[in-house]
């Protein structure tokens, strides 16, 4: 690969794509690689305060009387939900540092959690975003720990004489190990030594040392008087630990399908020997000489987030309506805070079927061009109304109708940064940065037939609409 190949495919893995400027004068592969990886914590992201939530906790918790008074709640909270997801999306355009974003939404399904309390759900984000590129126990221990996992996987009911055994199943099944790699007794022990473990209303853990067993428990073969913190280092102790990671971040980095499991033993090997250490598996991914092979590029389906936080780093968009992020998010079936189930979002092909892959070449058009756009979103499931099982809109409302109308470019830098190429050269230049695999140049040529040739300007738009809409650009 050519130092711009290698560039090209490097920031449509680690990042959201690489823009049109840094594509067409290049860093050295070293170089980019280094500077994807920040040199401090990332800051907060906070819709609600922790002084806010204290002050209105109380009051808000003491005042449900009725059915009406828990709507109204359930309603206030999906508003500030949807508050924070249009805060982390916009982050994630805006981000110096687009891997840890990247990597923070790998963990948002690895760790997968429904979002019903917009605190919960902020404090576990931050949990994410700050150990996403640090140590992968940490972040285990963390997110263990945090009361949006601790009561979506129902462990404030795990308690002495009544083990509670679905948080202790999850931690190792889609945590940790893998289905296959325990037995059910060992889920039965693990969830006698997570007894006890919670939080209070203010989300801080808490330690119910009197719901607490304290009795001797046999585990993956060691016999102790095991606690949860017990139960977390001797599942990081298991070298299937280590590997089950780096298959799943090799799927999500390097191929959906194809796994080399030379290459993910050998990875694995480094992980486990690196005491976990994230940022040192990805580097060493990302200055392999089998990552910059033909084999790569076009090995995977962009997610619905690396598509339309892709549309926004690569030209200022301005959508009018910032909800529409939001129901895309959900027709094209990746709403940030509501994974599909406690296994998070499949990926891959699961991407794609016949209706979404329409929509996702269509939007190009309506969000660039003038062409509106109708959409139905999708329903997430009928846990999220039953009352008429529909799920609810982030501002409470079932409606699921919604247009996507054009947005507000700025086209300025991206025209600019092509003005040195003679228009007969742009479409080549352009398909070779939008799409990650060659087309043929009877197809090229045929594309350039429905480009509008009135200006430089408007062929450059057009040409990269009509680019953008072909199967082709959905590989990354």
């Amino acid at each position: 690969m050519t130092v711009q190949e290698q560039n090209k495919l490097l920031y449509a893995r680690a990042a959201f794509g690489i823009s049109l400027n840094n594509y067409l004068s290049p860093t050295p592969i070293e170089k980019s690689i280094e500077q994807l990886f920040p040199k401090a914590s990332p800051g907060r992201l906070e819709t609600i305060t922790a002084e806010e939530w204290a002050q209105n906790t109380p009051k808000m918790l003491k005042s449900i009387g009725d059915d009406m008074q828990r709507k109204e709640m359930q309603k206030t909270f999906r508003q500030r939900i949807g508050e924070l997801n249009l805060l982390w999306m916009q982050a994630m355009v805006d981000t110096q540092y687009p891997l840890l974003e990247k990597m923070t939404i790998f963990w948002h399904g690895h760790f997968a959690a429904r979002s019903e309390n917009p605190y919960f759900g902020q404090l576990l984000l931050n949990e994410l975003r700050h150990n996403a590129l640090g140590n992968f126990g940490d972040l285990l221990r963390s997110v263990s720990k945090s009361p949006e996992m601790l009561q979506f996987l129902n462990n404030q009911q795990n308690r002495k004489m009544h083990p509670n055994e679905n948080f202790a199943r999850e931690v190792m099944e889609l945590f940790t190990l893998g289905r296959g790699h325990y037995t059910e007794q060992d889920i039965k022990e693990a969830a006698r030594a997570f007894t006890g473990w919670g939080f209070d209303e203010f989300g801080a853990f808490t330690f119910r040392k009197g719901q607490h067993d304290d009795g001797e428990k046999t585990f993956l073969g060691k016999t102790g008087n095991f606690n949860g913190d017990d139960i977390l280092n001797i599942l990081l102790a298991q070298k299937q630990t280590a590997l089950y990671i780096t298959q799943k971040i090799y799927r999500y980095v390097v191929s959906d399908d194809k796994i080399n499991e030379k290459r993910v033993k050998d990875l694995s090997t480094h992980f486990y020997d690196s005491n976990y250490d994230i940022s040192a598996l990805l580097k060493r991914m990302f200055t392999a000489d089998w990552f910059y092979t033909s084999e790569i590029p076009g090995s995977k389906i962009k997610s619905p987030i690396d598509l339309l936080v892709g549309y926004q780093r690569m030209f200022p968009v301005d959508f009018k309506n910032p909800r529409i992020v939001i129901n895309l998010q959900r027709v094209l079936g990746q709403y940030l805070f509501f994974p599909p189930n406690v296994a998070g979002w499949p990926g891959g092909k699961d991407w794609i079927d016949s209706s979404s892959l329409v929509i996702r070449m269509r939007l190009p058009e309506a969000l660039f061009a003038s062409k509106e756009l109708d959409l139905t979103a999708k329903e997430i499931d009928a846990e999220m109304n039953e009352a008429n099982k529909k799920p609810l809109m982030q501002d409470g409302h079932a409606s699921q109708q919604f247009t996507v109308g054009k947005a507000s470019v700025d086209w300025a830098a991206y025209i600019k940064s092509l003005k040195a190429y003679n228009r007969n050269d742009v479409a080549g230049v352009l398909a070779h940065y939008l799409l990650p695999i060659p087309i043929a140049p009877e197809k090229l040529e045929q594309i350039n037939g429905f480009a509008d040739k009135r200006s430089d300007e408007d062929y450059i738009k057009s040409i990269t609409i009509l680019l953008m809409e072909l199967p082709e650009y959905q590989l990354c």
